[in-house]
């Protein structure tokens, strides 16, 4: 097949690349310019999210079957890419996130109600008021993802994907994903703090037992991979993530394990702890999604133990630059006074 890939070169997308090339399929990337990997036997067009429609000659002559976005931030931007394909694909792959679910709002404080029911499946309730994330939040979010724009929500992207009559779409729902260049650097609070010699971690009592699903980089790449070339995706919305649904306790814990820490998790109540280490929103609210259609309809599978990925990850972090900008914050000093309470 011929399959064009925008955002081919980030953290996901060039393992979806890699994927694709392994199965002998002909590809073509959409990148910036600034890509770390090389990229071989594929064709490149170096062009931004705002020049994609001036870049549509050269698209389009490309002649894709199936275009999948990686990059995909709001809904102006899905009907550009709509209207850019329309007549020249036979289907797009849309890369979403399971933050259009209802729950999301319910964990942020944005949606009123009751708490949503476990797990999340593809036809649960998606969230009533737009705009994921306060504008404090998106630019923070941009200063990470220079293709987020100001607009960015999931849902009116999804919308105008699979609401076009002329051009079938795909959704793949992702989960907090993990791995090696994850700009998120999740794994970095505990690794952090091991690293520089804390002997006791503390951990606030509700999001140590909070849940939320994720999944390892080259399983979630595989997933889109295979949604690309399975005809019978289309029309189809996918969760993607690990069939089980670790608590933020047990994944520090296996954090801990690969680096051979032998220290102490504490747990506390918020109420006895520094704001920077308390349960963000209503962590009543778990993310627990139920990732059983793909892996019935396409036959997806996990290839990577989560112990090898762990410590995967875990070995970008002692590498990755200390100065590099992340969202976390330490205070030892106000962790220490919490220890003592």
């Amino acid at each position: 097949m011929r399959i064009l890939v925008i955002g081919g070169t980030g953290f996901i997308g060039r393992f979806v690349v890699a994927d694709l090339l392994r199965a002998g399929h002909e590809i073509a990337v959409v990148h910036r310019g600034s890509q770390s990997h090389a990229l071989h036997s594929v064709v490149q067009f170096t062009v931004t999210r705002e020049q994609l429609a001036d870049a549509a000659p050269q698209l389009r002559a490309f002649s894709p079957e199936v275009v999948v976005d990686m990059i995909l931030s709001s809904g102006r931007q899905a009907e550009v890419l709509m209207n850019l394909f329309h007549g020249y694909a036979r289907r797009i792959v849309a890369i979403s996130s399971m933050d259009v679910y209802r729950a999301c709002g319910v964990l942020h404080g944005t949606e009123p109600g009751p708490i949503e029911p476990l797990p999340l499946t593809e036809s649960s309730a998606v969230r009533t008021k737009l705009q994921t994330y306060p504008a404090p939040q998106v630019e923070m979010l941009q200063r990470i993802f220079g293709w987020l724009d100001a607009e960015y929500d999931k849902i009116p992207a999804e919308r105008a994907v699979l609401d076009d009559g002329e051009l079938p779409g795909t959704v793949l729902r992702l989960p907090m994903v993990y791995g090696p260049g994850d700009r998120l650097r999740r794994f970095h609070p505990v690794v952090k703090r091991i690293l520089d010699g804390r002997r006791i971690v503390l951990f606030s009592d509700r999001m140590a037992q909070w849940r939320g699903t994720k999944g390892y980089v080259e399983d979630v790449a595989r997933a889109i991979a295979l949604a690309a070339t399975e005809p019978r995706a289309a029309g189809r919305i996918y969760n993607v993530g690990e069939a089980d649904t670790l608590t933020e306790l047990e994944w520090a814990e296996r954090i801990a394990r690969a680096m051979e820490w032998d220290g102490t998790f504490i747990v506390r109540p918020d109420e006895d702890l520094p704001g920077h280490l308390r349960a963000p929103g209503n962590a009543a609210q778990h993310w627990v999604a139920d990732t059983s259609r793909i892996r019935q309809e396409l036959g997806f599978q996990e290839s990577i133990d989560r112990d090898v990925a762990i410590r995967k990850t875990v070995e970008w972090e002692r590498q990755a630059p200390s100065d590099r900008w992340h969202p976390h914050q330490f205070d030892y000093a106000a962790e220490d006074a919490a220890t003592r309470l």
